[in-house]
């Protein structure tokens, strides 16, 4: 039986590629938050979030990724790009498109990463940083340097999707291959088939594949990017700093991605930033810990508006 807390009804807007569908609540007025989910997961990921934030009086938008759910491409000649870069500008390009000036952006995996982007490369569209895991930047040129044996284990599917069985192994079992990446993201979340399924609904999208492949063969270097995305890509290849107001957060039964103190990415973050350890909360962390996730989106609004009053002093 299906999960009945969906994020219903969605809405629609074209930007520059994308028909990109989202949700949408709380008041029009209110400071707006992006909230941008991961891989392999969907909106629903922020079920809980969503109103929790509306109810303390955010504009709250989650859209379904490129290659994800409802989103379609305008054309069929748009590249099917799945490289970082592309994430992040798609976030730009959706607030221009919602005529958003500014908002606060929070996320995690693909979602956290495209969030750091849109900091890191247009600061001045980003309010404040909610980020999962802290600097999710992706350093390309490293790619290539091995990581500990039980980590790499836990990224199978990274070299699984540079291969053709990969990407064939992706189009026929997409359900099953997200439930072994979230067993093991989050072992301490006990996830039932239902939320599986809701979740599973957004792989049917009919770029979802080429979307993952590219992704995962462009982040260790076996595929090119886009002509498109070329000067994002060379600014994030210089591992840009992110300015902008930051609340970071690990959670401390992350099964892929091991908690810190947040030391080793402090150097990543020149404005003001805190750093929590969230008890029991794996890789979605959102869904996980709905109530730590809010309370990072409105403690990121309370540090920027204090440090926006310092800086008018």
């Amino acid at each position: 039986m299906m999960d009945r807390r969906a994020l219903a009804p969605l809405q629609h807007v074209r930007t520059d590629a994308l028909d990109v569908a989202y949700y949408e609540t709380g008041p029009r007025d209110g400071d707006t938050v992006l909230l941008l989910h991961g891989f392999p997961y969907d909106i629903h990921s922020y079920v809980d979030v969503a109103p929790l934030l509306a109810e303390v009086g955010f504009r709250v938008i989650v859209p379904y990724l490129r290659g994800h759910g409802p989103t379609r491409f305008l054309s069929d000649a748009t590249p099917r790009a799945g490289q970082q870069a592309s994430l992040g500008a798609d976030v730009i390009a959706l607030m221009d498109a919602l005529g958003i000036e500014s908002a606060y952006l929070a996320g995690y995996d693909w979602g956290g990463r495209a969030a750091c982007i849109a900091a890191a490369v247009w600061p001045e569209r980003c309010l404040g940083l909610v980020s999962v895991n802290s600097y999710l930047i992706q350093d390309i040129a490293a790619a290539m340097n091995p990581i500990a044996p039980p980590l790499e284990a836990g990224f199978w599917y990274f070299y699984y999707f540079l291969t053709e069985r990969g990407r064939a192994g992706l189009a026929a079992n997409a359900k099953e291959i997200a439930r072994v990446i979230w067993t093991r993201n989050s072992p301490k979340w006990h996830f039932g088939d239902e939320v599986l399924d809701r979740a599973a609904e957004a792989f049917q999208n009919p770029d979802y594949v080429e979307i993952v492949i590219h992704s995962y063969r462009h982040r260790l270097g076996f595929a090119p990017g886009f002509s498109e995305y070329e000067k994002i890509e060379t600014l994030l290849a210089q591992q840009p700093v992110i300015t902008v107001p930051a609340v970071t957060l690990d959670g401390l039964a992350d099964g892929n991605f091991p908690a810190t103190d947040g030391t080793s990415s402090a150097h990543h973050f020149t404005g003001p930033r805190l750093h929590r350890l969230v008890k029991d909360a794996g890789h979605n962390l959102p869904q996980e810990r709905p109530e730590a996730f809010a309370a990072a989106v409105r403690d990121v609004r309370l540090l920027s508006q204090e440090h926006a009053a310092r800086n008018r002093i």
